[in-house]
């Protein structure tokens, strides 16, 4: 019987306070009795405690969806997840190796030996087995695959020749096809054979002989139609929406979105149908797509285990921040530019994180929209000076009057209506920095056939620091000293 998933956040939420109480319950009980001095009472006591609250936490993980697991997993300490993990019934381990994130997913093959691992893989279809295989050990892929028969052993092998971001990795080989010269009767009568239909089942795909794609079969068509009627009169074949194994999966994802999808057809160069693609399948690929523009952004290489080791953790981040302590060493050398200035006018050194923060706080927001058209495919290289243009008349309007109002408290407060004509200045002309910077680093990124989202909040933020000091400080020896 398949569990049903949990409905909402809150229901969630519940559902890991409890686990994590019963772990907490388990360490407290066995941190007493390892206090007690008579061994003999000590291993009893220990040997009922821990029966009854595993068996609490296994009862509870037995009525959860795999799903679900996979998020408390996620959100539980190592040594905690380990408990856990160990308590999973075995013919769920598959499913929540594919649900979990990369780095939980590491940390749970780690504890797994070779033999576990097999019986979890050899649970899932040969589309999952693709997904997860590049994650597992190559002698339990082969061992896998000895195991399939020889269709879904082809499956797999052809799943796993296509690049990770290609359609073709993303197929799904399960799927139901009918020739369009048979009445709608018997393939009513076909259907009925099967224990269930396959996951996203929304239409019925129409081959002829050679196994080429000659229309589709919604099942709404086949349930309000005449039973009489053949195939043939009622499919839909003109305009369909087909991929090739060899497009871009974020491309896909897209389509799938903007025309609602549940399913749709892969087909070679030739016509013939190989597989499919399904609203499941293309949801993943968005998240994982949303996932690492967060972290690329942030100058993170890989997704994090919330609870990695320490120095899992540092070697993901120390790239960016080696970095980012370059351009902090650079603004400060700006800063120690302009001492003398700073030194006669105090005021300077209280103003000047607030050009910098607004300077920054724009450059972010402009490139967040940019970025996000570039993933959505609403930008391209001719918008450039289009899309600077629209920025640089935005940036204007705030800098002139959110400067303004800036400027006149600094006039309310100081009582020098240069230093606040100088505050007005920086803010302007730092947003108009933020800006330009905001639309160039992800277009010329994205020219250079890099990722327009890698460490963009890194080098925004050290642009807009370096260059609003610079501004204001010289702004402020010019007019003011």
């Amino acid at each position: 019987m398949t569990e049903p998933a949990l409905q909402d956040s809150e229901e969630f939420q519940h559902h890991l306070r409890e686990i994590r109480e019963l772990l907490a319950r388990k360490q407290t009980l066995e941190d007493l009795i390892h206090r007690q001095q008579r061994v003999q009472h000590q291993d009893l006591v220990e040997s009922i405690t821990h029966r009854q609250t595993l068996g609490w936490i296994k009862r509870k993980l037995d009525r959860l969806h795999s799903a679900d697991i996979a998020r408390i997993l996620e959100a539980l300490p190592r040594d905690q997840r380990q408990v856990v993990w160990d308590l999973v019934r075995a013919d769920k381990d598959g499913e929540i190796l594919l649900e979990v994130s990369a780095a939980v997913r590491e940390t749970l093959l780690e504890t797994m030996d070779t033999d576990e691992i097999r019986a979890a893989a050899e649970t899932l279809d040969a589309d999952e087995i693709a997904d997860l295989a590049p994650d597992l050990p190559p002698e339990v892929v082969e061992d896998v695959l000895e195991s399939l028969d020889q269709e879904e052993r082809e499956h797999v092998r052809t799943a796993l020749s296509y690049p990770e971001d290609t359609v073709g990795a993303f197929m799904d080989f399960d799927l139901v096809k009918v020739r369009e010269d048979v009445a709608l009767e018997v393939v009513l009568r076909y259907l009925r054979r099967f224990e269930t239909l396959p996951d996203h089942t929304d239409k019925l795909y129409v081959v002829d002989r050679e196994d080429r794609l000659r229309g589709i079969l919604t099942l709404e068509s086949l349930l309000t139609n005449d039973p009489e009627r053949l195939v043939v009169e009622v499919m839909q074949a003109k305009s369909l929406l087909t991929f090739h194994p060899e497009d871009d999966a974020s491309e896909a994802a897209a389509t799938f979105e903007r025309y609602d999808l549940i399913s749709a057809p892969v087909i070679d160069a030739e016509g013939r149908l190989i597989a499919r693609l399904t609203v499941a399948d293309m949801v993943d690929r968005i998240r994982e797509e949303s996932d690492a523009e967060i972290l690329n952004q942030a100058g993170l290489r890989e997704e994090e285990d919330i609870f990695a080791p320490v120095m899992r953790a540092v070697r993901n981040r120390w790239a960016w921040l080696a970095i980012n302590l370059v351009t902090a060493f650079v603004a400060s050398r700006v800063i120690g530019l302009f001492e003398g200035t700073i030194a006669q006018l105090v005021a300077l050194a209280t103003l000047m994180p607030i050009v910098a923060g607004i300077g920054g706080n724009a450059g972010n927001q402009t490139i967040t929209m940019i970025v996000r058209a570039i993933a959505m495919g609403q930008v391209e290289p001719a918008d450039l000076w289009r899309l600077l243009g629209k920025e640089l008349g935005v940036a204007l309007i705030n800098g002139l009057v959110w400067g303004g109002i800036i400027g006149a408290i600094v006039w309310l407060l100081y009582h020098d209506w240069k230093l606040s004509l100088v505050m007005t200045a920086a803010m302007t002309l730092n947003l108009l920095l933020a800006a330009t910077a905001g639309v160039l680093i992800p277009m010329i990124r994205q020219q250079l056939g890099r990722d327009p989202a890698l460490g963009s909040s890194v080098m925004i933020t050290a642009l807009t620091d370096s260059g609003g000091f610079f501004i204001f400080l010289g702004l402020a020896t010019l007019f003011l000293m």
